[in-house]
């Protein structure tokens, strides 16, 4: 039987050390706020952050208040793409600092400017809470284009595990409103409430996110069952997934989120979108986002990869 990359167990058991030296069995049987304050424990030092040109923290209208967001520039250069990122932990975890590291890294290496967004958090606001404001800030980006110096006709969507799920759903949220995106990068992400697949089974425990604990995101963040059929919660269940923009998604091999994330990029491709599911193997969830004391070859491969898609959709996009 395969096993995890040596660092990636390394990870693994570090951060269950951690959990236990804070009297925790897992990540979410002692409510949210403590999940919470373990969660943000974990974030990265500012002396690992790659350098950025230019960081700005804002705010943006909402339906519900104002967004804050956090807008990081490669340069001054005028008219550059722009990539929207949502940030992972289950919408319920995560905020603004959660996806600094690949932001900044995303940024400088593809010549974009990134806007993060600091959607709305179950549980205390369930679905569609999230969807909303991350739309609403796709909407302002593309009508701010002055402001932000981007091309408002050369907009990516991105985010890993529920940030996947939202970049997933804001694209067709923007194609059914007429916003032309150019690319979604949907990292591990949470497609449908399904545990029936294989996946979730074979990776239930033991590789950072478990099925119990992804049960329990959805139980906040969706707590009508109802509504977990809805497209803008479950992408794939949309009657109609043509005209997406092109795709890359990527999996990871110990992930209970692995099946049904292939499932949608075989979708997207039955649907005659263009799309790459690429699984790595040797990988957990979140692997994308890790920290290592050692070099993977994975990791490195999958930025790589995710750098060069956005480089090419971006300069491609006259074409699409």
């Amino acid at each position: 039987m395969n096993q995890p990359h040596p660092e990636i167990q390394k990870f693994v058991q570090t951060f269950e050390n951690a959990m236990h030296e804070d009297g925790l069995t897992d990540l979410h049987s002692r409510g949210v706020a403590t999940a919470r304050v373990f969660n943000d424990s974990r974030k990265m030092p500012d002396d690992m952050l790659p350098p950025i040109y230019h960081l700005e923290d804002s705010a943006i209208p909402g339906a519900a208040g104002e967004i804050p967001i956090r807008i990081y520039r490669p340069n001054d250069d005028r008219d550059l793409p722009l990539l929207m990122w949502f940030h992972g932990g289950g919408w319920v975890l995560g905020d603004l600092d959660t996806g600094e590291f690949k932001c900044r890294k995303l940024a400088h290496d593809v010549g974009c400017v990134v806007v993060s967004v600091d959607y709305r958090r179950a549980p205390e606001t369930p679905f569609p809470g999230a969807i909303d404001d991350c739309f609403a800030a796709t909407l302002w980006a593309a009508s701010s284009a002055d402001e932000l110096g981007i091309d408002s006709s050369r907009i990516a969507v991105s985010g890993d595990s529920a940030g996947g799920n939202l970049a997933a759903c804001v694209a067709l949220r923007a194609r059914d409103a007429g916003l032309n995106l150019v690319f979604q990068l949907l990292v591990y992400p949470v497609i449908e409430a399904n545990f029936d697949r294989d996946s979730y089974s074979e990776n239930a425990e033991g590789y950072l996110l478990t099925a119990s604990a992804m049960k329990w995101f959805w139980d906040c963040y969706v707590p009508n069952i109802a509504d977990r059929d809805h497209p803008d919660v479950a992408p794939i269940r949309a009657s109609d997934l043509s005209g997406l923009p092109p795709a890359l998604v990527m999996t990871a091999e110990f992930d209970p989120l692995r099946d049904e994330a292939e499932d949608y990029g075989h979708a997207l491709k039955a649907a005659g979108v263009d799309t790459v599911t690429r699984r790595y193997i040797g990988m957990t969830h979140a692997f994308y986002m890790l920290p290592t004391e050692n070099p993977v070859n994975e990791i490195d491969a999958a930025t790589n990869e995710s750098i060069e898609a956005l480089r090419w959709a971006f300069d491609n996009c006259e074409h699409q």
